[in-house]
C-alpha cells in the first residue's frame, strides 16, 4: 500500500495494519458503561417478569406436562400456543419448578423471540452442558455450526433436562439453523402464540385458553385479597374475560393503591370507561410492579402478534383484526364475513388468507356448534380499537354496519328462530357503542349502526324473541340518543319497537305507554299521515284490546288503514296488515270477511304472514259473531297452516291452538277442546313462562272447560 492512514482504537480496541490478506478474529468481553453487564445472566433460572403465586386451573394440562418430565420421559417437543396473555409463560415457570424441584431435572430457560436471543441463550445452554471456551468461540464467529453444538452436549448431558423455548412467537427463527430438535436427554417445551400445525412437525401441540370462572376470580383475590368478595372478583373477572394478563393487571392495580384504594366493584365499574377513564390505561397501571416490557402492557402485547403478521406479507390481518375491534368478543356468525371488504386495506380477496392469519397467531379461534362462529377475545378488541387510528374507524364502523345488514334478511318474515340472529345482538351493541362513545363520530355512520340494529330487532320480533328483541331495542334508544335525537327516524323507530316487545311480554300497560309517547312524537315531527306515525297508531291497538279499551283501539286501527290505503293503495301489504284488527273484531261488513281473506291470497300468497293472520283472524270474528260451526273448519286451518309455516310454538301458532279449542268448545266439542288447550297451556308456560297474562288467560279457560 501506498500512503498511509490515520486511526485511532477507543477502550480496549486495537488498530491493525496489513499489507496482505489477513483474516482476524477477536472478542471483548468487559463491562459496559457504568458497570452493568449487559450479557446472558442465568439459563438455570425463568426469566419471566412476574412469576405465579399460584398457578389456577390448568389442572388437566399440567397433568399431561408432569408426565412429559417423568424419568423415563424424553425426545418429545411440547408446543403451548394461545392468545398472547393467556398465560402460557406461567404454566411453563411452573413445570419448570416442577421439574427442577420434584423430577430431577436440570431446568434450561431461553428467550426464543428473536434470533439474538435465541442464539445466546442456546450457545449459553451448551456452555452449561460442558462446552469450552474453544467451542463457543467457533460458534460465535460462524466456524462451527452454533445449533450443531449446542445440541451435541444436550444429547451427552449427564444429567437429563427440561427445555424451555419462551416467547417463540416467530417460528422461522427457531426452523432457521435447525434450533429446535429433539433429544432422548431430555424435553423441550416451547410457547408460542403461533398456532399452525405445520410449524410444529412432530410436536404435542397443547391449547392455552383462559381461565373458568371460579378460577379466575381467584386470581384476582390471590393478588388482592383485602378488596373484594368472591363474587364482587367473579363479576370483575367476567368484565375481563378471565384472561391471566388481565386477571394479573387489574390485581396488581387493586394491590398496590396506596390512596383511597378502590374495591373490586369500584375497580369494575371503572372498566366500563367514564369520565377521564381509559379502561386500557387503567389495566396497563397494574403493570407497574413488572417492569416496562411490552408483553405485560394489554395495550401492546397484541401488537408484537400483528408485525409478525405485517412482516409475512399481511398486513390486511391487521385490518380485519380493526374491523372485528367494531364488535364484541362473543361469538360472532363467520357468515358476517362473507364478501366483506374495507377498500384498499382489505380486498374482498384476501379476506379469507387475512383470517387465516389471525387463527394462525392465536388473535382468535373458531368455534364449533350448530352455527360456525368466530371468537375474539374482549380485552384484545378493546385493545385494537383503541390503537386503531382514528381516520380509519369510520371506514371501520361503515364495513360492519353493512356487514350486520347483509347477515339479515332484507324484509324479515314470521316464522321459526333465526339461531344466527340471537348471536349478532352482543355485536349490534359493541357497534353502537364504538361509533357513539366519540362525540366527533360521522352521524352518517351512527345512523347506520343504529339501522342495523332496528333490523336486528325486528328479525328476532318476528322470530319470536322478545326478550332479546326489547333489550336490543332499549339499548340501542339509549346509545343512539347519544349522538342522534330523540326524534331522530331511526330512534322512533326502535322506540315504536320497544312498545311492540313490551306487548308480547304481557307488559302491557308499559307497552301502552310507549306507544302513546312515540306516536305523539312523530305526529310532530314526521304529521299525523305520515307512514311511520300510522304504524305507531297500529302498534298502539295491540296493548288497548287486553286493557280493555278497544273502542279507541277500532278508531286507530281504522285510522291507520284508512291512511295506508290513501298512500299506498287499498291492498298494498301493509293496508291489508292494518285491516288485521278490525277482521277480527268484526268492525268490517260480514260480507267482505272472506273477500279480504281472498285478497290476502291473492297479493300475497297462501304462506304469507298477513294471510294467515287474515285466516286466523277470520276464525275468530266467526266464532265471536255467535257462528262456532262455520268457525271451525276455518280455525282447523288456520292452526294447520301456521305450525306448517311458523312451528308448534310460534306465538302465533298458538293464538290459533288457542281460538280452535274456544271454536270446539262452543261448537260442543268439549274433550277436543280440552286436548287442545292442555296442548296450549303446557307451551305458553314453556314459552312464556307461568306467570305472563297469556298462560294464565288459556289456563282459566283449560279449567272451565274442565268444570264444564
Amino acid at each position: 500500500m501506498n500512503g498511509g492512514n490515520d486511526a485511532r482504537a477507543d477502550g480496549r480496541g486495537r488498530v491493525y495494519q496489513a499489507s496482505g490478506d489477513q483474516h482476524i478474529i477477536e472478542h471483548h468481553h468487559h463491562a459496559s458503561e457504568g458497570g452493568a453487564w449487559s450479557g446472558l445472566d442465568s439459563v438455570r433460572w425463568p426469566s419471566v417478569g412476574r412469576a405465579p403465586a399460584v398457578l389456577r386451573d390448568r389442572t388437566e394440562l399440567m397433568t399431561r406436562l408432569r408426565a412429559s418430565v417423568d424419568s423415563s420421559a424424553g425426545g418429545q417437543v411440547y408446543v403451548l400456543h394461545g392468545l398472547g396473555g393467556c398465560g402460557k409463560t406461567a404454566v411453563a415457570y411452573t413445570l419448570f419448578q416442577y421439574a427442577t424441584s420434584e423430577a430431577d431435572r436440570i431446568g434450561l430457560w431461553v428467550n426464543a423471540s428473536d434470533t439474538a436471543s435465541l442464539r445466546t441463550g442456546m450457545l449459553a445452554v451448551a456452555a452449561d452442558r460442558g462446552a469450552g471456551e474453544g467451542e463457543l468461540t467457533a460458534a460465535r464467529s460462524g466456524l462451527r455450526a452454533a445449533a450443531d453444538l449446542v445440541w451435541d452436549h444436550l444429547d451427552r448431558s449427564d444429567r437429563p433436562w427440561l427445555l424451555v423455548l419462551d416467547n417463540a412467537d416467530d417460528p422461522a427463527v427457531l426452523r432457521d439453523g435447525g434450533w429446535l430438535r429433539t433429544s432422548p436427554r431430555g424435553t423441550v417445551l416451547v410457547t408460542t402464540r403461533q398456532a399452525a400445525r405445520h410449524w410444529w412437525p412432530g410436536a404435542e401441540l397443547l391449547q392455552v385458553g383462559v381461565l373458568p370462572k371460579a378460577d379466575a376470580a381467584r386470581v384476582l383475590c390471590d393478588l388482592a385479597p383485602a378488596a373484594g368478595t368472591v363474587e364482587e372478583a367473579e363479576a370483575v373477572a367476567e368484565r375481563l374475560g378471565r384472561l391471566p394478563l388481565a386477571l394479573t393487571l387489574a390485581g396488581g392495580f387493586l394491590a398496590h393503591q396506596v390512596i383511597d384504594p378502590w374495591t373490586m366493584e369500584e375497580y369494575g365499574r371503572n372498566l366500563d370507561g367514564g369520565p377521564g377513564v381509559d379502561p386500557i390505561d387503567l389495566l396497563d397501571q397494574g403493570a407497574v410492579s413488572a417492569g416496562a416490557d411490552s408483553r405485560h402492557l394489554v395495550s401492546s402485547t397484541w401488537q408484537f402478534s400483528l408485525n409478525a403478521l405485517a412482516a409475512q406479507g399481511l398486513p390486511e390481518s391487521v385490518t380485519l383484526l380493526r374491523l372485528l375491534s367494531c364488535w364484541s368478543g362473543d361469538p360472532l356468525p363467520l357468515s358476517s364475513l362473507s364478501g366483506v371488504e374495507v377498500g384498499d386495506e382489505l380486498p374482498r380477496g384476501r379476506v379469507e388468507m387475512a383470517l387465516r392469519g389471525l387463527l394462525d397467531q392465536s388473535l382468535t379461534e373458531l368455534v364449533s356448534g350448530t352455527v360456525r362462529c368466530l371468537r375474539t377475545h374482549g380485552v384484545l378488541l378493546d385493545s385494537v380499537w383503541r390503537g386503531t387510528p382514528p381516520e380509519q374507524r369510520e371506514s371501520l364502523a361503515a364495513a360492519a354496519a353493512r356487514q350486520l345488514m347483509a347477515a339479515l334478511p332484507e324484509v324479515p318474515q314470521r316464522g321459526a328462530r333465526d339461531s344466527r340472529a340471537s348471536l349478532l345482538v352482543p355485536h349490534a351493541v359493541a357497534l353502537l357503542r364504538r361509533v357513539t362513545d366519540r362525540p366527533d363520530s360521522d352521524r352518517a355512520v351512527v345512523e347506520q349502526a343504529a339501522d342495523a340494529a332496528l333490523r336486528l330487532v325486528i328479525t328476532l320480533h318476528r322470530g319470536g324473541d322478545y326478550a332479546p328483541a326489547l333489550t336490543l331495542s332499549e339499548t340501542a334508544v339509549e346509545l343512539g340518543t347519544r349522538r342522534l335525537h330523540v326524534d331522530h327516524p331511526v330512534v322512533l323507530r326502535l322506540r315504536e319497537r320497544v312498545g311492540r316487545a313490551l306487548f308480547r311480554l304481557g307488559r302491557f300497560e308499559e307497552s301502552e305507554l310507549a306507544h302513546r309517547q312515540v306516536l305523539a312524537d312523530c305526529e310532530r315531527v314526521l304529521g299525523p299521515d305520515a307512514l311511520d306515525t300510522l304504524v305507531c297508531c297500529l302498534g298502539l291497538v295491540r296493548p288497548l284490546y287486553p286493557l280493555g279499551r278497544s273502542a279507541e283501539g277500532v278508531l286507530l286501527a281504522r285510522r291507520a288503514a284508512a291512511g295506508r290505503a290513501s298512500l299506498l293503495g287499498p291492498t298494498h301489504p301493509l293496508t291489508l296488515l292494518a285491516k288485521l284488527p278490525l277482521l277480527a273484531r268484526g268492525d268490517l261488513p260480514e260480507s267482505e270477511w272472506a273477500s279480504f281473506v281472498e285478497d290476502c291470497r291473492q297479493e300475497l300468497g297462501p304462506d304469507h304472514g298477513i294471510t294467515l293472520s287474515a285466516v286466523l283472524d277470520h276464525a275468530y270474528a266467526l266464532l265471536s259473531s255467535g257462528q262456532p260451526h262455520e268457525a271451525l273448519p276455518v280455525a282447523r286451518e288456520a292452526a294447520a297452516e301456521l305450525e306448517r309455516c311458523c312451528g308448534p310454538d310460534y306465538p302465533l301458532t298458538l293464538n290459533a291452538r288457542t281460538t280452535l279449542s274456544r271454536t270446539l268448545h262452543a261448537a260442543g266439542k268439549r274433550m277436543e277442546a280440552i286436548e287442545q288447550m292442555k296442548a296450549v297451556v303446557e307451551a305458553r308456560t314453556r314459552v312464556l313462562g307461568p306467570k305472563h297474562p297469556w298462560t294464565l288467560l288459556v289456563q282459566n279457560d283449560l279449567a272451565r272447560y274442565r268444570d264444564a
